[in-house]
C-alpha cells in the first residue's frame, strides 16, 4: 500500500481519497479509521438527560420493539440511530453483527461458546451474555481471525 500525502493551503477541507483494485482488510481498516475519526460518539438518552458516549465505552446496541439501546458499564441508553444505521457508521474493526437485533463492541467481549444448535454465546466482560443467531456465526469468526491476526 503507498500513501500519498498532498498539503496545501488552498484546501478548504480534508479529503481522503482511496483507490484500491478491490475492498481488502487493508482498504476496510483506513475506511473504519476515518468512519471513527468522524464520529467518535452517540449520543444516548437515560430518562430526561442526554448523554454523551464514547464508541470505546458501548459493550453493545440491541433493540427491543422501537427502540435501540446502547448498553455500556453505567447502564442502557437510548440511542436515535436503528441498528442497520449503526452498522454503517460504526468501525467493522471494533463492532459486529450478532443477530438482527444486536451489534457488539469485540473488545468487550470475553468468551464465547458454541451451542448444539449451530449458534454461538458469546459472554461480556460485564457478565452480560448475548447470542449470535446462525446466520452471523460466520462473520462473527471471520472478525475474530482477522482481529486475531492483526494483534500478533
Amino acid at each position: 500500500m503507498r500513501l500519498i500525502l498532498n498539503i496545501d493551503k488552498e484546501f478548504k477541507e480534508t479529503k481522503v481519497t482511496i483507490e484500491a483494485p478491490e475492498i481488502n482488510e487493508d482498504v476496510q481498516g483506513v475506511m473504519d479509521v476515518v468512519k471513527e475519526r468522524e464520529r467518535p460518539f452517540l449520543i444516548g438518552r437515560k430518562g430526561e438527560m442526554q448523554h454523551i458516549l464514547n464508541l470505546a465505552d458501548i459493550h453493545l446496541f440491541h433493540s427491543e420493539k422501537d427502540y435501540v439501546a446502547a448498553v455500556t458499564a453505567e447502564g442502557s441508553f437510548l440511542v436515535k440511530e436503528k441498528l442497520y444505521e449503526l452498522e454503517d457508521i460504526l468501525p467493522s474493526h471494533t463492532f459486529v453483527r450478532l443477530s438482527k437485533s444486536a451489534i457488539a463492541n469485540l473488545y468487550e467481549l470475553s468468551r464465547f461458546e458454541a451451542s448444539f444448535n449451530g449458534t454461538l454465546c458469546v459472554y461480556f466482560k460485564s457478565g452480560k451474555k448475548e447470542y449470535v443467531s446462525r446466520n452471523y456465526v460466520p462473520i462473527m469468526k471471520e472478525a475474530l481471525r482477522i482481529n486475531r491476526r492483526k494483534s500478533k
